[in-house]
């Protein structure tokens, strides 16, 4: 008696990846992955960084650009008057182009604060920039 073969014998199989090389190829993905991920860390601090240190210059310009405007002895009575950094960045928002409401919260990365100086005549103290890789005077 013959034998005939089974529906499923029938079927051509397709090529396929065999369990081993599924396996092999998420291991070579996750290496790749845990040594990338500390350098995109690392590439987003160093961008916050960047950035904090930009707004510090816009900062001392944005007071420079105040001290013109009004003139240098204006300008430091206003300045003295102010007794906080938001009020001093009040002062000076209308001279920068991408002024936020607050110096803390909007106009300095996360992680960072700029303290403006207390004392703008003679103009030489620049705003101190504070976060996680120190304190800088700018």
């Amino acid at each position: 008696m013959k034998r005939t073969p089974e529906p499923h014998m029938n079927r051509i199989l397709a090529p396929a990846f065999s369990l081993v090389e599924v396996l092999a190829a998420i291991t070579i993905i996750g290496i790749i992955t845990f040594m990338a991920i500390p350098n995109i860390v690392r590439l987003k601090q160093d961008g916050e960084e960047n950035l904090a240190r930009a707004r510090a210059e816009t900062l001392n310009l944005a007071i420079a650009s105040y001290v013109q405007a009004v003139g240098a002895t204006a300008a430091q009575s206003a300045w003295t008057a102010a007794g906080s950094d938001q009020a001093r960045y009040q002062l000076v928002s209308p001279y920068i182009a991408f002024a936020q409401a607050n110096l803390s919260n909007g106009f300095m990365p996360g992680g960072y604060t700029a303290a403006l100086p207390t004392n703008i005549n003679p103009l030489t103290t620049k705003t101190t920039l504070t976060g996680p890789s120190g304190t800088i005077s700018y």
